[in-house]
Order: C-alpha cells, then sequence, then structure tokens
C-alpha cells in the first residue's frame, strides 16, 4: 500500500494544483477523470510501439543509441499519443471553451499517463525510486503537458495560428522530453550536471506558460473585450 501512496501522491498533488490554478469556469470532474484514465490507458500501445522502436537500437550504441532511446523510443511515442489523446478526445469539447483548458486536459492526460509509468518503476524499484520519480519524472511529466496544452490552447482560438502552434504543441514537448531523457541516458558525467539546471528551466519555463493563460483567463471575465495579448 505504501508504494502506491509514493507513485501516486506526486501525480495527485499536482492535479489538485492545476485544478486550484483553473481559477475561472473549472472543468467539469467528471472530465478530468476521463483525462486522467485515458492518459493510463495510453501507456499499453506506448509499451507495445515503444518496443518496436527499440529493435534499431540493437544497431547502434554509445550516445546515438541513447539519442534514439530518448527522443524517439520515449520522447516522440509518448508525446505522440498523449497528443492524440487532447485532440481526438478535448479538441472539440464543449467545455474546452478558453485557451486555460488546454494546459488543463493536456496536463491532466500526462498525469494520467505519469500514474501508472510510476507504479510500474515504484513496484519494481522501491521507495527510492518512487520518491527520487516524485521530485522529477511526474512533474517532469507534467511540464511536458502544460508545455503541449499552452499551444493546443492557442491553436483551438486563433485559427490563423492554428498549424503553427498545433506543429509546436508536439514537437516541444518531444524535444523537451528527449533532452530529459538523453541527459540520464547518455551516462556522460558533466551531462549529469546540467540535469537539475535544466529541470529548473523547465519549471521556468512551464509556470510562465501558465501564468501567462491563466491571467489571459482572469482578462476574459474582467474585461469585456479579452484585453491582453498572449505571448506566442
Amino acid at each position: 500500500m505504501g508504494l502506491f501512496v509514493v507513485a501516486l501522491a506526486p501525480v495527485v498533488i499536482i492535479a489538485f494544483y492545476l485544478y486550484y490554478r483553473d481559477k475561472y469556469e473549472k472543468e467539469p470532474f467528471w472530465w478530468l477523470v476521463v483525462a486522467l484514465i485515458t492518459g493510463g490507458i495510453i501507456t499499453l500501445p506506448v509499451i507495445f510501439f515503444e518496443r518496436l522502436l527499440e529493435i534499431p537500437m540493437y544497431y547502434l550504441s554509445g550516445y546515438l543509441q541513447a539519442a534514439w532511446n530518448a527522443f524517439v523510443v520515449a520522447g516522440f511515442t509518448e508525446e505522440l499519443f498523449k497528443f492524440a489523446v487532447l485532440m481526438i478526445i478535448f479538441w472539440n469539447n464543449r467545455h474546452f471553451n478558453e485557451k486555460f483548458d488546454g494546459i488543463v486536459y493536456a496536463s491532466f492526460v500526462s498525469l494520467g499517463f505519469a500514474a501508472v509509468e510510476n507504479l510500474l518503476y515504484v513496484v519494481d524499484g522501491g521507495y527510492r525510486i518512487g520518491l527520487t520519480r516524485a521530485i522529477t519524472a511526474v512533474p517532469a511529466h507534467a511540464l511536458f503537458g502544460i508545455i503541449m496544452g499552452y499551444r493546443v490552447g492557442l491553436a483551438r482560438f486563433y485559427p490563423k495560428e492554428r498549424r503553427k502552434q498545433l506543429t509546436m504543441a508536439l514537437l516541444f514537448p518531444i524535444l523537451f522530453h528527449g533532452i530529459y531523457d538523453f541527459i540520464l541516458m547518455s551516462g556522460h558525467p558533466y551531462l549529469i550536471f546540467v540535469f537539475v539546471p535544466f529541470l529548473v528551466f523547465l519549471w521556468i519555463y512551464g509556470f510562465k506558460k501558465l501564468k501567462n493563460l491563466s491571467d489571459r483567463s482572469i482578462y476574459r471575465w474582467i474585461s469585456p473585450d479579452g484585453a491582453g495579448q498572449d505571448k506566442f
């Protein structure tokens, strides 16, 4: 039971924080549950496709193998499936009626994925792995969701920018996810020293996007003309 608490506690804490930040016209609780569940369900096809994409790794070595594993096997596959869920289930959802909702739904999908992934790691690796992932991997997944959701939110309400924003909504999380994993998978002693600074950068970058759209939600409610400009 303790392992389950260690694995799921960071997911619950971050989910409640994001729910709190959605200060105006909060998303229906049921749809947030759907986002968490679908995020968890996609771990099954993700594992299948990751196994297929791992095959070329047998012909690679060193940093090239680590890069393929980080950017293609993990980053590309996981973020693509999260993006697919977001677009298929939530893009045309009538409750997706403000830009900040993109962050909410994308983050909850990411947290659902992180919950199942974390359970698998913690059951296998124990408390130490769980505590480490609680302050690294789980928040990182949430931040990838914020980055994705920020762009999807802009794409939803700026049709002229749609193609550009949706492209960035997929590419940016893949890039950041890949860098995160490559630092760890490369085994390079100097790269390990940049891991914490990179995490700090992710936090700053992600929370800047979170604040930007959160402020825009405030403008929507206090200003009839939606005062304020989004910073793309």
